[in-house]
Order: structure tokens, then sequence, then C-alpha cells
């Protein structure tokens, strides 16, 4: 798994810990993009971003050729900043 960012998070039960904002991974059938709260606010955006599924926090594509990168990115931007709402980001 390929990271940026870091955030912390600390749950109303007491729990808490460092993780990364964003994080790519290679899976057998496709790669997985995963933003932190999720893709479930950016509707109008993921209607530009071309192939894909989702997943709660993921999100899924066959291989970059079948997305808009420059969308991606936006997804990416967006995450982070909504991201950075609702958990402390640590600089890197």
């Amino acid at each position: 798994m390929i990271g940026f960012g870091r955030y912390h998070y600390k749950y109303e039960k007491g729990r808490e810990d460092d993780f990364l904002a964003t994080r790519f991974s290679q899976r057998k059938s496709n790669l997985s993009i995963y933003i932190i709260p999720g893709y479930q606010a950016y509707g109008a955006t993921m209607k530009r971003l071309g192939k894909h599924k989702l997943g709660k926090s993921c999100l899924y594509v066959n291989k970059l050729a079948d997305i808009d990168l420059n969308v991606l990115e936006e997804l990416i931007t967006a995450g982070l900043k909504d991201l950075n709402k609702i958990w402390t980001m640590h600089p890197e």
C-alpha cells in the first residue's frame, strides 16, 4: 500500500491512532484508491471520473487509462480538505 499524508483519529470510546490520509493499493483485479471520509459526497465529480466502482471509502478502477486523472486529483484534493475538517492531519 502506498500512502500520502497522515491523520490522527480518536473515537468516542477512546481508541485513537494515526493512519494514511490517502492510499493506493494494487490488487489482482483492480486498483484501489482510498480517501477518508469516502466518496459519497462527491457525486457530481464522480460522474466525470470515468469507468469505476465504489466501496464505502474505496474507489476501484481496472486501470488508470479508464479514468480522468485530473478528476481523480480533484477528488483526492477535496477528500484531504474534508478529512482535515474531521480529523487532524499531520504535516509531512
